[in-house]
């Protein structure tokens, strides 16, 4: 049988099953792009106002290592590159890491990659379909992208070039993944080190950016100095697309080669085998909770905290970015407060990291699912753990780990901040219980969550949904200048524009209220159903 047989079948399941996934993560990657093009039309409409923006960040090195260099100042299209081509092709990197892992080493984590094999289906076929899937959402994100700022009035051959410069990146990361789901036992420790190679490369390439002439080659090892060095708007320099792909061909071979020496449901690297007898501290369920929790909340807290590190130090330079323009210092104070333009870029930053936390709770929410239907759920069930019990030991981690991660990314914006010229000890003093002042609206979105799991246990998905729509609504919302109903779904639309704003106490209890309904109800649903 060929090794191939079974391929155009398993591509068409693959993109079936991520018919509202992929959907989600191209219309959102699609809109923050055309969104930024048109508030920068808006803010710089003539090249007098883009050249002095650009005057104005050019020399300050952290903006350099957070969104690249600006190779093109004289175009709308071109401001839009520097402020969104970096995040765009970390979030298609992200996009394609996940979608490959799901449906290769997920699977078989799952066993259901064994049942397939059974069939008519050759040894290949489900990590080619893997890969065709990433690349077709690749190629639809690079078109998505390259019409949205055509019709936003941007030059048709730069919107391509920046387009298939973020699609590239994606399809890098895809061949990675494939390697890393090959090399690693488990899905959670596939996207973990793919993650890390991720995060490897934006500090490879910010380094680049920022350093000084013999640190520049840093950059052309990353895939996202690759993306950068397309220069769409700028130069268009398409021969800057074959290294991804010739990367992402020699990933692919890379991948097939290793999947054929290992056995399947295996990893090349050796698991650890656990002790004989458990541990005393894994003697309740809370206990088995915080041992499968603690590694996610781990990392998302260093994220988190490296993040407020890099956030806080550039705050020193948010006067450059406004270049005097009254426009960019009124959607600032409408997308985080009032009160100067540097506490509103701080409070801009402290929504991110509460959409941030509430990514953290959602996922740490739906491992409730994942144990049960791995069926490692029932047979802890079946002892002398009630099933509330059993929930209760895993939820403490969207309410005290969101806490802890939002508390780690204030404390380190105030010590960025204090480092770029604020006063460390005030900068922490104003910016931890900014921070803290998220948690409501991520409990409640966490809540939503649960409450979708317990009710309807088959939609659970639909729980990355509803922080996909929250985040949307109180992100892109006042950017595009959306009516208020529709801002009002999103709790961060609610949620306190700290530092700077006022706290409001009533939308506060309400988010706190909300949150404690929608988890009684998950609760009760989750009582009252069978398992499975």
């Amino acid at each position: 049988m060929n090794a191939f047989a079974g391929t155009p079948v398993l591509l068409r399941l693959a993109l079936r099953r991520d018919r509202v996934a992929l959907p989600a993560w191209l219309g959102l990657l699609t809109a923050s792009t055309a969104s930024t093009a048109l508030s920068f039309r808006s803010l710089y409409g003539t090249a007098e106002a883009r050249q002095a923006f650009a005057a104005g960040i050019g020399a300050d090195s952290s903006l350099r290592a957070l969104y690249g260099p600006l190779y093109d100042a004289s175009t709308v299209g071109g401001l839009t590159v520097w402020r969104t081509g970096v995040f765009a092709a970390v979030v298609a990197a992200l996009m394609s890491t996940l979608l490959v892992v799901r449906h290769t080493r997920a699977e078989e984590e799952d066993g259901r990659l064994e049942l397939v094999g059974a069939g008519a289906v050759g040894r290949r076929a489900p990590l080619t379909a893997a890969l065709l899937a990433a690349a077709t959402a690749d190629l639809l994100l690079a078109l998505l992208v390259a019409a949205a700022l055509t019709a936003a009035g941007q030059s048709p051959a730069g919107s391509l070039a920046l387009g298939l410069a973020t699609g590239g990146c994606g399809l890098v990361f895809a061949g990675v993944a494939a390697v890393t789901a090959q090399v690693a036992a488990t899905a959670r420790a596939a996207n973990g080190l793919a993650g890390a190679l991720l995060a490897a490369a934006f500090v490879l390439r910010a380094a680049g950016d920022a350093g000084p002439g013999p640190l520049r080659v840093l950059g052309r090892l990353s895939p996202l100095g690759w993306a950068e060095q397309v220069r769409p708007f700028a130069a268009d320099r398409w021969w800057m697309l074959l290294p991804p792909a010739a990367a992402f061909a020699l990933a692919a071979v890379a991948a097939h080669t290793l999947a054929a020496r290992r056995d399947l449901g295996a990893g090349l690297l050796p698991q650890r085998p656990g002790p004989a007898a458990a541990a005393p501290a894994l003697r309740s369920a809370a206990a088995l909770a915080a041992r499968l929790q603690r590694a996610p909340l781990a990392g998302w807290t260093a994220g988190a905290a490296v993040a407020g590190l890099v956030f806080g130090g550039v705050s020193g330079g948010v006067a450059d970015l406004a270049g005097g323009n009254a426009q960019v210092a009124d959607l600032m104070a409408r997308l985080g407060g009032r009160s100067g333009l540097a506490d509103s870029y701080l409070a801009t930053t402290t929504g991110l990291f509460g959409m941030a936390a509430a990514g953290y709770a959602v996922q740490a929410v739906l491992r409730l699912r994942t144990e049960e239907t791995s069926g490692r759920a029932e047979p802890l069930l079946a002892t002398a753990v009630p099933r509330l019990r059993w929930a209760a030991g895993h939820l403490l981690f969207p309410l005290l780990g969101a806490a802890a991660l939002l508390a780690a990314a204030g404390l380190a914006t105030g010590l960025g901040r204090g480092a770029a010229g604020g006063g460390t000890g005030r900068a922490v003093v104003r910016l931890l219980p900014a921070a803290l002042a998220q948690l409501p609206a991520v409990w409640c979105t966490a809540a939503a969550a649960l409450a979708v799991y317990g009710l309807l246990p088959r939609w659970t998905a639909a729980g990355r949904g509803v922080l996909a729509g929250a985040a949307a609504a109180g992100w892109l919302g006042p950017v595009l200048r959306l009516p208020q109903w529709v801002l009002d779904v999103s709790p961060f639309t609610h949620a306190p524009h700290l530092p700077g704003g006022p706290v409001p106490v009533a939308p506060t209890l309400l988010l706190t209220a909300a949150a404690a309904v929608l988890t009684a109800a998950g609760l009760a649903g989750l009582h009252r159903r069978d398992l499975g």
